[in-house]
């Protein structure tokens, strides 16, 4: 890879950080002003709650589909981690055949789906549901990209790195 396209890519990265960081600022925001009116002003506001929702389920999905890295993906690693070089390329291999395969079935399903919720919208703030549903097909299309980027890397690259639990952490 050429350093001016991880020059990008380190760039995209940490734009998409950049986008959780601000939702979690706005969510914050919305559960504080929703403690205050329910139990401050004695008067509860359903929009807060709505929003909150709405910005956990895209924070949760464009979290999965840009920000968390293959290695910090859950994975059975007492199997992983004492699996050979070559194990470890078969296991995602077939791993990353078997995601893409089902993604890629579901896709068309999921893309009619969502954009057949334009007919529906949120209680509160009306938002139309396809707009809200949309993350999802992001996150299946990235998820799809990811995982032929990985299966052609072990098949024709490199094994996967192997599990250092002396290494494990919260991904900071």
């Amino acid at each position: 890879m050429t350093p001016a396209l991880q020059a990008l890519g380190a760039w995209c990265y940490r734009r998409a950080e950049n986008v959780i960081a601000a939702m979690l600022a706005v969510m914050f925001v919305a559960f504080i002003i929703q403690i205050v009116f329910r139990y401050l002003l004695n008067f509860p506001i359903g929009w807060t709650q709505e929003l909150t929702v709405i910005l956990w389920i895209w924070l949760v999905l464009w979290g999965a589909a840009f920000v968390i890295r293959e290695t910090e993906e859950v994975r059975f690693d007492i199997l992983y981690a004492t699996a050979s070089p070559k194990a470890r390329r078969i296991m995602c291999a077939v791993t990353a055949i078997a995601l893409v395969a089902l993604y890629g079935v579901s896709l068309p399903g999921v893309v009619d789906y969502v954009t057949f919720m334009k007919v529906e919208s949120s209680a509160y703030l009306k938002i139309r549901f396809d707009l809200l549903f949309s993350i999802y097909v992001v996150f299946a299309v990235a998820v799809i990209i990811r995982y032929v980027w990985l299966c052609w890397r072990a098949v024709w690259g490199r094994a996967p790195d192997a599990f250092d639990p002396t290494k494990a952490g919260s991904g900071v």
